[in-house]
């Protein structure tokens, strides 16, 4: 029986994000969901965003109507920094500078049931698909574009950047097909020259995703990065 595989991470990166911050206080609620496949921990990934409601005047003020994604950074009793993403909800008559998310929720990012935040359109953020969409994705491409309704966001488009696989050898838009090859390379993926003109034989995988039924826990595609496609000229 083979070792099952972790699912595949996929990053998504919004380069309309911009830098704008609201400084917001983050109540705590009840009648929020929180389920186990929006929780993040150090062995899995959430395969689904957590929701935070906010005004309409945040919503429009941080530009979420493209994308629906806010990002929330507290900073803990102890000085750490955490940055949870959220999918953002409109709440008509909710005061401006307040966001409610999941009661737990904020307990486990600030240790508080009421916290202050700088909220921002989401940079980038990671969910993990499950099979299922990870043998949609095959065959596709680096520099492929596919809708956004197979990973849960409909009405997107996404652009495939790269990725890496579980041991950390990424995928190189310059050799076809799926598998790990050793390749001579002049710079990245796979290679950084410390001098100028060096050159060396690495391992990299091909441009491809590969079909995850045919692969091996110890080398398979573990991470995908995409951008969200809004045309060529902004990429």
């Amino acid at each position: 029986m083979s070792e099952e595989r972790p699912p595949l991470r996929i990053v998504i990166s919004d380069p309309r994000a911009g830098d704008r911050v609201v400084r917001v206080k983050v109540k705590g609620v009840e009648d929020i969901e929180y389920t186990d496949d929006m929780r993040k921990t150090k062995e899995s990934d959430r395969r689904r965003l957590p929701i935070a409601r906010v005004s309409r005047k945040l919503y429009e003020e941080l530009n979420l109507g493209e994308v629906g994604v806010l990002t929330l950074r507290f900073t803990t009793p102890d000085g750490k920094k955490v940055k949870v993403p959220f999918k953002a909800e409109v709440k008509e008559g909710l005061e401006d500078n307040v966001v409610e998310v999941n009661m737990e929720l904020l307990g486990e990012a600030s240790g508080e049931l009421e916290a202050e935040a700088d909220a921002f359109r989401a940079k980038s953020w990671q969910i993990a698909v499950p099979d299922e969409v990870h043998v949609k994705l095959a065959g596709l491409e680096i520099g492929d574009v596919f809708d956004g309704g197979l990973i849960g966001m409909p009405g997107l488009k996404f652009k495939i950047r790269g990725g890496t696989d579980a041991t950390g050898i990424p995928m190189h838009p310059g050799v076809p097909g799926s598998g790990r090859y050793k390749v001579l390379l002049a710079g990245p993926p796979g290679f950084h020259p410390r001098e100028r003109g060096e050159r060396r034989r690495k391992s990299v995988r091909g441009r491809m995703i590969p079909d995850p039924r045919g692969e091996r826990r110890k080398t398979a595609l573990a991470q995908l990065n995409i951008v969200i496609h809004y045309g060529d000229k902004e990429e």
